[in-house]
């Protein structure tokens, strides 16, 4: 349902990579085919093997850049044009985002190189620089290569010189501000705490916040369970992670034990009989454990669509619970425009929703559940110009009455395949998930109704039809609400609207009004439903009545 983003032009993003000093450290003859190459601004990562053929990957492929397999030589002159390696095999040049990874044989001699592109892409972040504003958590997660160190750089430097934070990064590998004592200027004033040695990972960590007085901890591929204790310490004392986590989506953490307690951590409960029916569950089912580390999770799918959980711990239980939860799909357009998809929640199934309207920030949102008919396109004359109706335990009485009172240009279908809508009650939505899933299927929009009553289902009809709602109390016609046979029925309904229209409203004093029939008892309460107003019966037969309440 949500639309692919086009990649952005690089115009439009200011990126920076220092790749000639990438190029430098390569064989002589590599460093010339490389410049020349048409793509070069793509290049991802140069990969150089002992005796195999060096290869140049880029975002859509990879090729061979010489028919020579790479010899020990070369590979001897790549190591001394780049450094030292660290105890996890890294290496970078200095004053520059490169990273350059080496392979070893059983006895220590490197025997291949990854030598990765890095680069400051200024102006990645705009799809969720809301998110990162709001002082909240937040948690990256994405295959390697998609982008998610480029995003941690540029919301240091966003936190940190348009914010004004005080941004601490935890630099593991010198991958976030480069190698090298001073950091790149890519990470503008946040300040860089180099780690001796990956697995002191999780120390510097909580030396940051005891010795520093960060407002922000920026960290880079969380991945073990010292560091997932310590991120949970760090933000138990109010300081706004920003981090990456190894797994492409939510359900990857769920199910590592090792990392589950970014999400909040997950335990087996047993139910009781009474709840496990209640569910409809089994006895023994899988819950959170404590809020989550970080209220809000981005998972990367690609460089520019990244699909956004806003609420971590809600999506955590939907998962839990073998329901689907409600993320929103963020793009960005050639033309450098967000736009953001999302699921209607539950709270807001029956709530009319617009096409699209526009934020403060100029983000366009979509809806996808929801497709308007323009009622002034309808000819009721015709059975091909009105709107077919797919009913799903709505009432059909109720909705020929409606129709055939207020003149609706509906038509009522026997068969899904015929429709244009699926009009279905939202807590039958709720529990059968199928009829969303054909009518998604089928590309046939589903609306909801609270209540299975005239009321509701007209509001429906007239959210479907783009029809105006009518002030309070207006277009109550009798026929709606039931055929009025007698003198007793008219009088009730009567008594009703005095008391809603003379007293209720403009007072706003509840009314309680005389004993009546339950079939006509039912009829005021559709008639009190009408005016948006809330109604209860209370007393024993025959002296039960009806009592309507202000707003």
């Amino acid at each position: 349902m949500a639309h692919d983003a086009i990649p952005m032009t690089h115009n439009e993003m200011r990126v920076t990579d220092d790749l000639e000093k990438l190029l430098a450290i390569l064989p002589a003859g590599l460093q010339e085919r490389l410049r020349r190459h048409e793509r070069l601004d793509e290049l991802i990562e140069v990969v150089l093997d002992l005796g195999r053929r060096p290869e140049a990957r880029f975002r859509e492929n990879s090729e061979y850049l010489s028919e020579e397999p790479i010899v020990q030589a070369e590979l001897d002159q790549c190591v001394a044009n780049v450094g030292e390696f660290s105890g996890d095999n890294r290496a970078g040049i200095e004053r520059t985002l490169h990273r350059i990874s080496a392979m070893r044989n059983r006895h220590g001699r490197i025997i291949g190189l990854t030598c990765r592109v890095g680069r400051a892409v200024f102006g990645t972040i705009i799809m969720i620089r809301d998110l990162v504003e709001s002082g909240k958590s937040i948690l990256l997660l994405g295959r390697p290569g998609v982008g998610k160190t480029t995003a941690l750089r540029e919301i240091a430097r966003v936190l940190a010189d348009d914010l004004g934070r005080r941004v601490v990064i935890i630099d593991t590998s010198n991958e976030i501000a480069g190698d090298g004592d001073i950091p790149h200027p890519a990470i503008g004033r946040a300040r860089r705490m180099q780690v001796a040695r990956p697995e002191f990972q999780h120390q510097v960590m909580i030396e940051a916040v005891e010795n520093h007085m960060p407002e922000v901890i920026v960290i880079d591929e969380i991945g073990t369970e010292l560091e997932a204790q310590a991120a949970r310490t760090i933000a138990e004392r109010g300081v706004q992670l920003v981090g990456t986590a190894h797994g492409n989506r939510l359900e990857n953490l769920i199910k590592n034990p090792t990392l589950s307690d970014l999400i909040g951590g997950i335990q087996t409960v047993t139910l009781g009989d009474e709840e496990a029916r209640r569910r409809g569950t089994q006895k023994s089912v899988l819950e959170r454990k404590a809020p989550p580390t970080f209220e809000i999770a981005v998972e990367m799918q690609e460089r520019y669509k990244w699909t956004v959980h806003k609420d971590v711990a809600e999506t955590v239980d939907y998962l839990l619970r073998e329901r689907k939860p409600l993320p929103e799909t963020r793009a960005i357009s050639a033309a450098g425009k967000v736009s953001v998809t999302r699921e209607l929640s539950e709270a807001e199934w029956d709530e009319p929703v617009s096409l699209s309207s526009s934020r403060n920030n100029g983000t366009a949102w979509h809806n996808p559940a929801v497709v308007p008919f323009s009622a002034m396109d309808l000819d009721t004359g015709s059975d091909n110009n009105r709107v077919r109706i797919y009913p799903y335990a709505v009432s059909r009485s109720h909705l020929e009455r409606i129709v055939q009172t207020l003149g609706y240009p509906v038509l009522l279908t026997k068969e899904i395949d015929d429709a244009d809508v699926v009009l279905a009650l939202r807590s039958h939505v709720r529990d059968k998930a199928k009829i969303a899933a054909v009518a998604h299927s089928r590309q046939i929009p589903v609306h909801t109704v609270k209540a299975n009553t005239i009321p509701h289902i007209t509001r429906a009809l007239r959210r479907i039809l783009q029809i105006d709602e009518p002030g309070v109390g207006g277009d109550i016609d009798a026929g709606l609400l039931g055929t009025l046979d007698s003198e007793d029925e008219l009088e009730a309904m009567e008594e009703a609207r005095l008391a809603v229209e003379q007293i209720v409203l403009p007072k706003g004093q509840p009314v309680e009004l005389l004993p009546r029939a339950p079939h006509i008892r039912k009829m005021q309460h559709e008639l009190v439903e009408h005016y948006r107003l809330k109604s209860e019966s209370f007393g024993q037969e025959p002296n039960r009545r009806l009592r309507i309440y202000p707003e």
